[in-house]
């Protein structure tokens, strides 16, 4: 008898590493955290968001205090843009960059361990398949992502 565990299907999920993730070399770190715990990295680009690609990607902040400031910030250096595959990618991925606030973050996630404040917390990551979907269309084309196996696909699914 196949659980409901059996059933689930890999999903995509955006991540990006922060200006400041970059500026510090955390991009490593963050990769390797991602791909540690077995997610598997389908897209990936280096570039300077340019400021109307930033206000797509935060159009619903737009009117909060911390807008022009996420902008500025956001805009201010290379960015690493990835997409990762896996069982439950979204949810993975929040827990494994940990709490917006760094403050607040668990030991052992990528903010509670290098975050500094809200803003510069090193990595960015969608809190919704239905967010993933739309930032991966605002950065990526579909003959961008690959799809693609690896040799620990089997390790990574329960068997009845």
């Amino acid at each position: 008898m196949a659980t409901q565990e059996h059933a689930k299907v890999a999903e995509r999920t955006f991540v990006m590493i922060k200006p400041d993730g970059v500026g510090r070399r955390l991009a490593g770190e963050v990769i390797r955290r991602y791909e540690a715990k077995g997610l598997k990295l389908v897209g990936l680009k280096m570039r300077i968001v340019p400021r109307e690609l930033a206000e797509r990607h935060y159009a619903e902040h737009k009117g909060k205090g911390f807008y022009d400031a996420l902008l500025a910030f956001i805009t201010s250096g290379p960015t690493i843009q990835m997409v990762w595959e896996g069982l439950e990618a979204v949810a993975v991925g929040r827990r494994i960059n940990g709490a917006t606030n760094p403050q607040a973050a668990d030991v052992g996630t990528i903010r509670g361990d290098y975050g500094l404040t809200v803003q510069n917390n090193i990595v960015h990551a969608s809190d919704s398949p239905e967010t993933a979907a739309r930032e991966i269309a605002l950065y990526f084309n579909d003959d961008e992502l690959l799809t693609y196996p690896m040799p620990d696909d089997p390790w990574l699914v329960e068997r009845a």
